[in-house]
């Protein structure tokens, strides 16, 4: 029997920036139809997994592959399949401004699928309904949204294409916790709805634990614990332990905006 590859691997990555050593030989795969979150403490390379996988940067070493071929970067046809694969939740949202709510969601399908205006507006209704946002905000500014309000309006316009690929950065920064849970429960249903893989990154202990299947912690730029979710509190790695120790302490909310560029 033919076993399928990982639908998104990460091969041996090394990445550094001038002296400082992020990716140290990363070596993490998920398979298709799975949520994974990576977690690790602030600088230990999370963003830059994801913006490998975006094709917004090029591994010093190693591969980064998707459906079992290297991808070789933003330009590359095989990167493009992945975009038009995809959808992206930003940590702020990374709405628009000068755009109405409808004209957010549907932008890649206007201006990279080539739909018209009318069938558009159709399928960013649509999405924004998954959200659980009424039509009638439709035709409002993102400046005329809560911060809750802004962050479904970003998980619509990432499911408005039926990805089969999401990638979530920090989805519950700076959200108040019932506003948190709200969006943690959005992407579980979702995912399943779409029968999508899941890749995010977060410091948010209870949003990995609600939406993750696996989870894979970095340190020093590498794996240093990988399992199911309801594993975690078993694991005996230090680095996992002190992890979640830590995360029972409440932090600050990190100022608005996104680690990721949409």
């Amino acid at each position: 029997m033919t076993v399928s590859p990982p639908i998104l691997e990460w091969r041996a990555i090394r990445k550094r920036f001038g002296g400082k050593v992020v990716l140290d030989g990363l070596d993490l795969a998920v398979d298709a139809g799975r949520s994974l979150v990576i977690m690790g403490g602030s600088g230990q390379g999370k963003s830059v997994t994801l913006k490998l996988a975006l094709g917004l940067m090029r591994p010093d070493a190693g591969a980064v592959l998707f459906e079992g071929r290297p991808l070789p970067g933003a330009l590359g046809r095989h990167q493009q399949k992945l975009y038009r694969s995809s959808g992206v939740l930003f940590q702020g949202a990374a709405l628009f401004d000068s755009l109405t709510v409808w004209e957010n969601v549907a932008f890649r399908l206007i201006n990279a699928d080539g739909r018209n205006r009318r069938a558009a507006r159709s399928a960013a209704l649509e999405a924004l309904d998954q959200v659980r946002l009424e039509s009638s905000v439709a035709d409002l500014y993102p400046s005329e949204l809560s911060g809750g309000m802004q962050k479904r309006v970003g998980l619509a316009r990432a499911i408005v294409g039926r990805p089969k690929i999401l990638f979530f950065d920090e989805p519950t920064t700076g959200l108040d916790p019932m506003t948190a849970e709200a969006i943690n429960l959005l992407i579980v249903d979702q995912v399943k709805r779409l029968g999508c893989t899941a890749v995010s990154i977060t410091h948010d202990m209870i949003s990995a634990r609600t939406i993750a299947d696996d989870i894979a912690m970095l340190d020093q730029g590498k794996v240093v614990w990988r399992g199911p979710a309801g594993e975690l509190d078993h694991a005996r790695d230090g680095v996992v332990r002190r992890f979640i120790s830590s995360s029972s302490t409440p932090r600050p909310a990190s100022p608005p905006g996104s680690r990721l560029s949409p």
